[in-house]
């Protein structure tokens, strides 16, 4: 496996993390197991049937719980131990090859990316629970796994391609985070007011 796309499966592994750590270990295992790609040494353990049966488990839980309106918030604050760790780990597993030094970049830059997009989720999902119907939170929830799944199914396949597109959504993270945080602050202040009114 050339650099590039180790870099890829490390910087999107960590993306993919912030949005949905277990369907990015699914979907990176099964690769390895299925034999559609030979992921780096250090993540080839995700292929094993134990770790796949586990954290299939808590996809479909995950799955579940993110499709349900404030159940997904609550959801997102709890994951916030798992995603941004897990990105930077997942970044660091697949870079292991290539040197200590860049393992150590690879797992600083995982994990900042896995706290991107998790923000990024966070913000749009308090903000949709604004609405009392959970359609649009269904809609939400599926077109981030969709996300997760097209994204690394190009970081496996079109590493430069993957690369262009991931440096689009940063600059433009960077563009709307202040616009995320004053957005979901008044919303969560909306709705820790109206819980406050007799």
């Amino acid at each position: 496996m050339d650099t590039l796309a180790i870099i890829a499966i490390a910087l999107g592994a960590g993306w993919a993390s912030g949005l949905n750590t277990y369907a990015a270990v699914l979907i990176l295992g099964s690769a390895q197991l299925f034999g559609l790609v030979t992921l780096p040494h250090d993540l080839q353990v995700l292929a094993s049937p134990l770790v796949l049966g586990v954290t299939a488990t808590l996809f479909a839980l995950n799955f579940l719980a993110d499709k349900i309106p404030l159940v997904d918030s609550v959801n997102d604050m709890l994951q916030t131990v798992v995603r941004v760790p897990a990105g930077a780990l997942l970044a660091y597993g697949a870079a292991g090859q290539l040197s200590p030094e860049v393992a150590v970049i690879a797992g600083l830059l995982g994990g900042t990316l896995a706290a991107g997009s998790h923000i990024a989720k966070t913000g749009t999902r308090a903000l949709i629970n604004t609405s009392p119907e959970p359609f649009s939170n269904i809609a939400a929830s599926l077109t981030e796994d969709t996300a997760v799944f097209g994204g690394l199914a190009l970081a496996l396949t079109h590493p430069i391609t993957f690369l262009c597109l991931l440096a689009a959504f940063v600059a433009l993270l960077v563009w709307l985070l202040p616009r995320f945080i004053r957005l979901a602050m008044t919303s969560f202040r909306r709705l820790t007011g109206k819980r406050q009114c007799p």
